[in-house]
């Protein structure tokens, strides 16, 4: 495949829209955040751009050949088809930068898509991420740790340090330590672009110790090689425990409301653990600094309650 781009390329005959996008990414994945960023935007351009238009010269992908890709999507997949749509302006703004096509992008924000597509805001609804009630999360850890499957851990290690599912797909080795009980999240994983350490209680840290493999790279790898779990190995999982609509993302509501209403840990403590900071940037490097302790506590309270079921 490569080789026969190459030689396109040099016969001056535009490559087609999947080469132009493998080259984009290989350029720009090393400043992405991790790697599940880089397989969102692989998949995304396989699953939808490559049965319509991966093939086509990449001079030749134009509104129709685009519209061809968005519409199925559109009203369905809302979320996706915005992203999708993105990602394929910067391909083709990439190719034309090249020199690969000429004209004006017809995935363009304000372009002619504008006028042949619905807007998004007048039919995405706003979705709350559903959660498990917190006396109903024992019973779920308990479920987890029956089927001990890898997207199990990774659930049970999501609900016990209560962060975001991204944050444990890209979790490593290299930011734990186990003899410290400390997993630190670099600022580049994190949604507000701040490190973040989590206290880990004794069940995070024997669920760690438990993990078969080696003690590098990733702490829940997929099944391919060097590559960690997709976005869907989670929810797949819980819906296996539930089918009642809650949601991976859920959980952090979930220890919030348990947090609020069933100890006395303040806002301050509470607002850390779940990396939301505080508006105020003296409030907030002194929590950085004297709060990790009483997290700690916090943490193992609630890790406690997540097993109370046995």
């Amino acid at each position: 495949m490569q080789v026969q781009q190459a030689k396109a390329v040099e016969a001056s005959v535009a490559p087609t829209f999947d080469w132009c996008a493998e080259q984009y990414i290989a350029a720009y994945e090393v400043g992405w955040k991790s790697p599940v960023h880089r397989r969102q935007w692989v998949q995304t351009l396989e699953d939808y751009c490559g049965p319509v238009i991966g093939n086509s010269p990449v001079d030749q992908v134009g509104v129709d050949e685009v519209l061809k890709v968005l519409e199925p999507i559109w009203t369905t997949k809302p979320e996706t088809a915005g992203r999708l749509r993105g990602r394929i302006s910067k391909v083709l703004g990439w190719a034309k930068a090249k020199g690969y096509r000429t004209g004006d992008d017809p995935a363009a924000r304000g372009g002619p898509l504008d006028h042949l597509l619905p807007r998004l805001s007048d039919f995405q609804k706003v979705k709350h991420h559903k959660e498990v009630p917190y006396p109903e999360v024992p019973e779920v850890v308990k479920g987890l740790r029956a089927l001990g499957s890898t997207s199990a851990n990774a659930l049970l290690w999501t609900i016990l340090t209560a962060v975001r599912t991204g944050e444990t797909l890209g979790a490593t080795w290299e930011e734990i330590d186990l003899e410290g009980s400390l997993w630190s999240i670099p600022a580049e994983r994190m949604k507000a672009k701040r490190d973040h350490k989590v206290p880990l209680s004794d069940q995070a840290v024997a669920l760690l110790e438990s993990l078969p493999g080696s003690r590098t790279g990733l702490v829940f790898p997929g099944a391919r090689k060097r590559q960690g779990l997709s976005n869907m190995a989670m929810t797949q999982c819980l819906r296996g425990l539930r089918d009642d609509g809650v949601t991976v993302h859920g959980f952090r509501s979930s220890f919030s409301t348990w947090a609020r209403e069933k100890t006395s840990f303040s806002e301050e403590v509470i607002e850390h653990a779940l990396a939301h900071g505080h508006k105020s940037k003296v409030i907030g490097a002194y929590a950085r600094t004297t709060r990790l302790e009483q997290r700690r506590d916090l943490m193992q309270v609630w890790a406690d309650h997540c097993f109370s079921a046995g």
